[in-house]
């Protein structure tokens, strides 16, 4: 309420300063209606106002005057010296009593009498003008919006201008004292470029303050009890957003208690309390502004909303496909209308479109939330100011967009250390230093291009949570002027305005809490559980799986805790090679199992399974969701691919025998023997000797061990034998029988190949003994 006084002083003081010359005028030619007509709105406005902010000696004064001004009007009076010197005195006086308020001095009010009585028409009482003290010198100014406006506007071309200066500079070697130069420049830009908008600025409070009146005349006009909370005054906007605001915040708040909020007996029925409950607030989310009004009414009925406008000619099949959101917002089609009768308050077809389109030319968006029978949240996101803001200037294929700076936590490359992407189903996920975040891909979103997989990440933070925006890089930090975009951008709920930055090309402002809505991330809007929920959900964990339907056809489920990611790759990447199927993959050729026919065109699914060393691939359909395994699983009646039996929402699930399918991999685990092949001439222990081991199992090196020590050693005959500390050897000969008749102990033939098997196993054997 200071606020809103402090407002009162300062526009009847600017008033009074031009008030009196406009008597005296009037008093000189008492035919001029318009001088006369601005006159008595003046004392109509100062009436108003006092009892707004309960000022009874102010409203007492002008109220008199009024009526004196009124009978005038009306010709029911001439205005002769007597009334202009009352009328006069009374300005006066209204003047002085300002004045006390401002300096928060007491004034005695007994002379107030004798001014009223002069006012009356034959009245012996005789007021006299008494010249306005001079008052101490004002240390604010009220201007004019218009002047505001063109402050700005010559702040932004100066903006645009130190941006270009420092492009072209940056462009060539420069003297030092210019870069200082430029420097000090660029800090008073800054400067005032604050100052000049914290002169648009109001706090929210201003739009505010009215609603508590309101609510409650529109709450008693409809034989309804409504009670408001109000957060988030405190909060300050552009001037000029508050005014567009106040209309479509009335509007929206006497909807809701016109047509969400039910009447008390309805209420009952519902098992709700007969005192409807009505929630505005305001916050600051970057650099938008967010008003958010919430009922717990009935909702918004969208068969209702469909079936209204197939009554005025829609097709209903097409209106029927719609998704829920889509045909939530079919509240904002021209001319609709839920209510079946007319009001004074709604049901003439006239609002919500209108709402939309106000919110939209300033650059903002509304955003609708309904739950039926439950209650209706509308966030209207509409930007701080008209102003300028830091952004970091990012790529997404061939185009550039701005992202403001105070959204961005880092930046990080998307193959860095600590930095991992995954894909569970079609959602990814970006994990770094062991943050797991969800991942937007930029250029994706917005239908111009794939992911790259090499670019950045953008953490970025919104009031809602944080996420990851995959970008192809980073161009350059600028303080761009912001402008709202044309409503049909603004429209798709992914910009917050446009800028033209010093390179002359316009550039689109990413909206991050847009961005959001639109991936459909889902980040929880209240605190978080409460910690008796978050013991009570972690003492009921399960163990969770992803359920997957797989290439034969059935729906089977593996433990999420195997799954390394989930891909999709070319059915090319794909052969059958050593009498198995195997993935080519990122450099490494990994087993593949599958149950089901594996097509070798197109692009199939794939599972990464890792069991903490091994890590295999499974061939499958599609992944589409994390369940809980329930405690019951029944058994299957023999080993193989499939382990078990679950019930999963109704539905029977197979359940992956993780242990089979690793038991029938030959993925080379690190804890599998090595063997070393010394060199031999020719390289025949390469070619011959080592696809041989491999398949039995081992791990092999050839030449030299690295740190690992081998657990077997293999040399030719005519070869010298390593120095292999603790390791035991095995020699391959030429001949099958040695020479002299006599077949060495420590010798096999290279070409017995159970021998050799059985011997590597032996030695391998000994040497454990």
């Amino acid at each position: 309420m200071d606020d809103l006084i402090e407002e009162f002083i300062a526009e009847t003081r600017e008033t009074l300063e031009t008030l009196s010359g406009e008597i005296v005028a009037w008093e000189a030619n008492p035919a001029d209606a318009q001088r006369l007509d601005a006159i008595f709105r003046f004392v109509h406005t100062v009436k108003g106002s006092c009892g707004f902010v309960n000022l009874p000696r102010l409203a007492r004064l002008s109220h008199a005057a009024e009526d004196a001004l009124a009978q005038v009007r009306q010709g029911e009076r001439e205005p002769d010296r007597r009334l202009v010197n009352a009328v006069l005195a009374i300005v006066d006086r209204i003047g002085e009593i300002v004045d006390a308020l401002d300096a928060g001095t007491a004034l005695d009010d007994s002379a107030e009498d004798l001014l009223i009585a002069a006012l009356e028409q034959g009245s012996e009482a005789v007021a006299q003008a008494q010249p306005v003290a001079q008052r101490a010198p004002s240390r604010s100014v009220r201007l004019n919006v218009d002047l505001l406006d063109r402050m700005m506007s010559g702040m932004s071309e100066m903006v645009l201008a130190r941006n270009e200066l420092a492009r072209r500079l940056r462009e060539r070697d420069i003297d030092p004292a210019i870069e200082a130069a430029l420097e000090r420049l660029s800090g008073t830009v800054a400067d005032m470029r604050d100052s000049v908008t914290r002169t648009r600025m109001q706090r929210i409070d201003a739009l505010f303050s009215p609603l508590p009146r309101m609510v409650r005349d529109t709450a008693a006009g409809l034989g309804k009890s409504v009670s408001l909370q109000v957060d988030g005054q405190d909060v300050e906007l552009d001037r000029e957003m508050i005014e567009v605001m106040r209309d479509p915040l009335v509007h929206i708040i006497r909807n809701a208690i016109d047509h969400g909020i039910e009447a008390p007996a309805e209420r009952r029925r519902a098992g709700k309390s007969e005192n409807g409950r009505l929630i505005v607030c305001a916050r600051q989310s970057g650099n938008q502004i967010v008003v958010e009004i919430s009922d717990d009414g009935r909702g918004i009925d969208a068969d209702r909303l469909v079936q209204k406008l197939v009554e005025n000619g829609r097709e209903e099949a097409e209106l029927r496909k719609l998704s829920d959101r889509a045909k939530l917002n079919l509240i904002f089609e021209p001319g609709l209308s839920s209510r079946d009768e007319v009001s004074e308050i709604s049901g003439r077809g006239v609002g919500m479109d209108v709402v939309r389109h106000a919110i939209e030319q300033i650059g903002g968006r509304i955003e609708l939330e309904s739950t039926p029978g439950r209650g209706m949240r509308i966030a209207l996101h509409v930007p701080l100011t008209l102003s300028i803001i830091s952004a970091l200037v990012v790529r997404a294929g061939p185009h550039q967009f701005a992202v403001p700076r105070q959204a961005v936590e880092e930046i990080v490359k998307e193959q860095g250390a600590g930095v991992r992407v995954d894909r569970v189903g079609d959602a990814w996920i970006a994990t770094v230093r062991d943050r797991r975040l969800p991942l937007i891909s930029l250029s994706r979103l917005l239908g111009i291009g794939e992911r790259s997989g090499r670019g950045l990440l953008a953490i970025i933070s919104v009031g809602e949570g944080t996420y990851a925006l995959a970008i192809d890089g980073v161009l350059d930090t600028e303080e761009l002027v912001i402008k709202p975009a044309a409503p049909v951008i603004m429209a798709a709920g992914v910009y917050a305005g446009q800028a033209l930055p010093d390179s002359g090309l316009p550039m689109l402002l990413l909206d991050c809490a847009g961005l959001a809505t639109r991936a459909n991330l889902d980040f929880e809007r209240e605190d978080g559980l409460a910690e008796a929920d978050a013991e009570e959900a972690e003492a009921a964990a399960v163990e969770a799986a992803l359920l997957f339907d797989d290439l034969d056809g059935n729906r089977r489920a593996v433990p999420l805790c195997l799954v390394d990611r989930v891909e999709t790759v070319d059915a090319s990447a794909i052969r059958r090679s050593a009498g198995r199927l195997r993935l080519s993959s990122e450099g490494q050729i990994l087993p593949l199992q599958a149950c089901g026919e594996v097509p070798f065109e197109g692009r199939i699914g794939v599972l990464r399974l890792k069991d903490g060393e091994t890590e295999i691939a499974y061939a499958m359909r599609e992944a589409f969701d994390i369940v809980d395994l329930p405690a019951e699983i029944v058994p299957a009646t023999m080993p193989g691919v499939v382990r078990g039996v679950a019930l999963i929402a109704g539905e029977q699930v197979e359940l992956i025998d993780a242990h089979w399918l690793f038991a029938q991999s030959d993925a080379e685990a690190p804890g599998k023997p090595l063997c070393l092949l010394a060199e031999d001439k020719g390289g025949w222990m390469s070619v011959f000797v080592r696809p041989l081991l491999e398949q039995a199992g081992y791990r092999v090196v050839t030449g030299k061990a690295g740190s690992e020590a081998p657990a077997v050693v293999l040399i030719s005959e005519e070869g010298a034998e390593p120095a292999q500390a603790g390791a035991p050897v095995v020699r391959l000969r030429a001949t099958r029988w040695a020479m002299g008749g006599e077949q060495q102990p420590d010798s096999i033939y290279r070409y017995d190949r159970d021998g050799l098997l059985a011997a590597l196993a032996d030695r391998i054997a000994g040497a454990h003994r």
